[in-house]
């Protein structure tokens, strides 16, 4: 009967059967016959003739009455069906910048997918500016940033510190030499990360610094690559601690080399999202979980 008072109430919505008809993509003949069926069920008429104009009857317009409120229900009930399939199942968008996209982000979600199977995770990647607007502008449920944050509008979470390391192929002469010192760098050939990124700048102000000149053979975006030509160019580079893992570094046959100097390039990547006043149970979860992982660190 659901589907009979569903086309009883379009040819009352239409005030007509031709125009119902073509909504429901359904021949005139075929409809009247859906209808009488419907008069048929209930025993009574819905409509009376009126030269060439159909009008309700008085248990007509009741019947469209509940006709119209049966299918509001139906259509709550419909959204309550897929609203239970969905259940668990919810997106999380992080704004990562370029650098934390590369050290930070892939064990981030590594581990909230662990613990969420059902997490859908999306990435949007920028400079740290641009995930600060994101973030304030909500079109990203959380940022991760390799900075603090100070902004009315944003909480700014940290996470963990970290500082620029530096990197050489394993049969480098500077290995062999002993432990080197950071005016060991001034000359020295590298492969540095490309201009932009406060990984970048935090490079350029050690150079400054400490009045170095290195040869800097090529400028890439990308950790992956600069650690695979660093053999080929016979290069070092200066990496943030926080990518370089034992192995990764023995996969290309790297080394890190300790210098004191470095340990002063300290930068705390941070969690930043909008005020918690707007925030749903689920947000508030997946931030004090990520904030978890690295308690500690």
């Amino acid at each position: 009967m659901l589907e009979e008072l569903n086309m009883f109430a379009a040819v009352v919505d239409q005030s007509s059967m031709n125009k119902a008809s073509a909504l429901l993509n359904l021949s005139q003949p075929a409809l009247s016959r859906k209808i009488a069926k419907l008069e048929e069920q209930l025993g009574v008429e819905l409509f009376r003739r009126v030269g060439k104009r159909l009008e309700l009857t008085r248990i007509g317009q009741l019947t469209y009455e509940y006709a119209v409120e049966t299918r509001q229900q139906h259509l709550r009930f419909l959204q309550m069906v897929a609203d239970y399939k969905d259940v668990g199942r919810s997106t999380l968008t992080i704004g990562a910048s370029l650098t934390t996209l590369q050290t930070t982000l892939p064990d981030m979600i590594w581990a909230l997918t662990l613990r969420n199977p059902e997490l859908d995770i999306k990435a949007i990647t920028g400079k740290t500016h641009e995930i600060v607007t994101l973030v304030r502008e909500r079109r990203a449920d959380i940022g991760i940033v390799a900075s603090r944050i100070d902004e009315a509008s944003l909480e700014c979470v940290p996470l963990f510190d970290d500082h620029l390391e530096l990197v050489l192929p394993r049969n480098h002469f500077m290995v062999e030499k002993g432990k080197p010192e950071i005016q060991d760098l001034n000359g020295m050939p590298m492969i540095l990360f490309s201009k932009g990124t406060w990984y970048r700048i935090l490079t350029d102000e050690l150079f400054d610094n400490y009045h170095l000149l290195p040869d800097v053979r090529m400028e890439i975006d990308s950790f992956e690559a600069i650690l695979r030509l660093l053999h080929t160019c016979r290069a070092c580079t200066l990496l943030p601690k926080s990518y370089l893992r034992p192995q990764l570094l023995a996969d290309n046959d790297l080394v890190v080399a300790s210098i004191s100097e470095l340990e002063e390039t300290k930068r705390t990547t941070s969690l930043i999202h909008a005020g918690t006043e707007s925030m749903t149970p689920l947000l508030r979860q997946w931030i004090d979980e990520i904030s978890k992982l690295y308690k500690g660190s």
